[in-house]
């Protein structure tokens, strides 16, 4: 008998969001199927060397409730800064009786699926 494989290396795991490259665009809010994902930002002035102050856009708050999510990745694929992404090391969940608020990830729970995946992404390019 053969061992079973360890299967493809590049499976969907769990979305993950780096949030230091997240630019607060919406497009990820604007085009999820079941409207899942919640984003506050605000504007914020630098002054960069230029003659007037550059407007940014700051990420406040970014959540994705995993109850609603159907994992499309269609905001994987929109995003055009690469925040959002498939990451294979899993959001850390408490098993048990499937609270409904244990389902909610915010920017912490997020990052934390991060790891060493950017370093991988990296390598891959």
């Amino acid at each position: 008998m053969s061992q079973p494989s360890q299967g493809p290396t590049n499976l969907r795991g769990t979305l993950a969001l780096n949030p230091v490259t997240c630019t607060s665009c919406l497009v990820c809010i604007r085009e999820c199927p079941t409207k899942c994902m919640s984003l506050t930002s605000h504007v914020e002035e630098r002054a960069e060397g230029g003659r007037r102050a550059t407007k940014v856009n700051v990420l406040d708050s970014f959540e994705i409730d995993f109850g609603l999510c159907m994992f499309c990745g269609i905001c994987v694929d929109l995003c055009p800064h690469d925040s959002l992404f498939w990451s294979p090391i899993p959001t850390a969940t408490e098993s048990g009786n499937g609270a409904r608020a244990r389902l909610v990830y915010n920017i912490e729970g997020l990052a934390a699926s991060l790891g060493d995946v950017p370093e991988l992404i990296n390598k891959e390019k």
